[in-house]
């Protein structure tokens, strides 16, 4: 069976893709984490959920440089799409030490404002992995069912913390030119880097 990497939030959608291709595919996790802005709430559903999920193996990264270098020196209109580039650049150098052969997101068209096409498009170019979106034209409604089915609801749900420090009213149509420009003003590499040589893995 093919290996693929999930990107766990703890948030409700993540899981139930983990769960809608769990039987298509060998799936471990990763979680970035923002401690510490944030408490480590985030971590724990993210081990608890991959338990439940059955998941053996979960890479816990530090997200806070990249986010908080985006935010000190991008137009912060293209903060949700330069930081999903860079963490799921993250995600794809872990695949690639791992021979995982795809990413799996619970990305859902519409869900969230700067989850659109066009800017699911921008994040793509900057990977050469696939990205399996299995949520993409579910409705929420949808989601929640299957979470409660599934008995990850009640750990996945109340506020997500991923929009910490994004804009209020971000880009919806980004441009690929507009955010490569962006992005020169990071040192992509070294943040990426940075990140991994502070991973811990969980093994279940």
């Amino acid at each position: 069976m093919k290996k693929a990497l999930a990107l766990l939030s703890g948030g409700i959608d993540s899981p139930v893709a983990i769960d809608v291709m769990k039987d298509k595919l060998k799936i471990d996790a990763v979680h970035f984490h923002f401690v510490p802005l944030t408490d480590e709430e985030s971590i724990e559903k993210s081990k608890k959920l991959a338990k439940q999920l059955g998941v053996k193996k979960l890479y816990i990264i530090p997200f806070v440089k990249p986010q908080t270098e985006v935010v000190d020196k991008c137009n912060n209109r293209y903060f949700f799409v330069i930081t999903r580039r860079i963490m799921f650049r993250a995600a794809e150098k872990l695949s690639k030490k791992n021979r995982y052969e795809f990413l799996i997101t619970g990305e859902n068209l519409g869900q969230v404002s700067s989850q659109t096409l066009d800017n699911m498009t921008v994040v793509d170019k900057a990977l050469e992995i696939p990205i399996l979106r299995p949520l993409l034209c579910f409705d929420k409604r949808e989601i929640i069912d299957r979470a409660v089915e599934i008995d990850t609801f009640e750990t996945s749900k109340g506020p997500e913390i991923c929009c910490l420090l994004g804009p209020k009213h971000p880009a919806t149509r980004a441009k690929l030119e507009y955010v490569e420009k962006e992005e020169e003003k990071l040192n992509i590499k070294k943040l990426i880097d940075d990140c991994l040589k502070n991973i811990e893995v969980v093994e279940f």
